[in-house]
């Protein structure tokens, strides 16, 4: 018996889709690829300091963005060194002298974790960003940044909030 046109041609489609379909792995490979660039490209751009709802920083127009190092905070109430209580602001501002003396014991101890030895001149680059209230009286700031200095930190920067620039059409 002769088939029929229809019935060839569902035959053909029925022996088409019987055949194991392959999986496309390089279409597969160029979306991971420009996935994993999007991710390294877009994690650079992250904030690097921590924020907190105790301490409200000064507003500036710098344009230089913090680098990864070591935080002392000054809330209203404590000294916070990597997020670790170290005295109050109480006892700071009564402490005699220029060096508020547990946090140069702090700065000293976590430096003292380090395994190397870092050369007069690694020490002179060593930095410290300190994140202060921005109603902090200057007295207890200059303690706290003449402590760090103290304790070998060359390079002193002060956390602030970015102020949008606003530029005159005029």
């Amino acid at each position: 018996m002769k088939m029929s046109r229809r019935a060839r041609r569902m035959e053909r489609h029925h022996r088409r889709a019987r055949r194991a379909t392959g999986l496309n792995l390089v279409s597969l490979m160029d979306i991971f690829t420009i996935l994993v660039f999007f991710l390294l490209v877009s994690s650079g751009d992250g904030e690097v300091l921590p924020t907190t709802r105790s301490v409200q920083l000064p507003e500036s127009l710098a344009e230089q963005r913090p680098r990864q190092n070591l935080v002392v905070m000054v809330t209203d109430t404590d000294i916070l060194l990597q997020g670790r209580k170290v005295l109050s602001v109480d006892a700071a501002l009564q402490e005699k002298g220029l060096n508020l003396q547990p946090l140069l014991e702090a700065l000293n101890r976590l430096e003292a974790r380090r395994l190397r030895r870092a050369t007069a001149e690694e020490q002179g680059r060593r930095e410290v960003t300190i994140m202060g209230n921005k109603d902090i009286p200057y007295r207890l700031l200059k303690k706290v940044m003449a402590t760090c200095t103290e304790a070998g930190f060359g390079r002193v920067s002060l956390a602030v909030l970015q102020k949008v620039s606003r530029k005159d059409d005029t």
